[in-house]
């Protein structure tokens, strides 16, 4: 087991890790869009989601991964009338075949967020 972390995403905000590398496996912790220099959340739906994508993309580069090796993404959102938004973000960054994915509304995510992604990764 490694644990993965980078300044080019938000620190832990409590006890875990960014990211945990495990036989071939990345499991990254729940993002929130956090901007990364400032710890605060960035401001509308949209701008939260592709912010929680970055801070996914930053952890991905530090264990030498991108989105192409996602396999699953759990998805929580405050609001689910969201989640075409988040599918059109979604079409922009994956390419086929895309990863799993559940999706689930929550009645609060941490700090006030909108939404949080947790993913798992693949390397062999």
């Amino acid at each position: 087991m490694k644990i993965v972390s980078t300044e080019n995403a938000p620190k832990a905000i409590g006890t875990y890790s960014q990211a945990v590398f495990c036989k071939g496996f990345l499991f990254v912790s729940g993002q929130i869009p956090l901007d990364p220099k400032t710890m605060e959340l960035v401001d509308g739906i949209d701008n939260q989601i592709r912010q929680v994508f970055q801070n996914i993309e930053s952890i991905l580069e530090a264990a030498e991964m991108n989105f192409s090796n996602v396999v699953k993404l759990s998805v929580l959102l405050d609001d689910l009338s969201n989640f075409e938004l988040v599918n059109k973000i979604m079409s922009e960054i994956f390419l086929q075949p895309y990863p799993a994915r559940a999706a689930y509304q929550v009645s609060k995510l941490p700090k006030g967020s909108s939404i949080e992604i947790e993913t798992i990764a693949f390397k062999e």
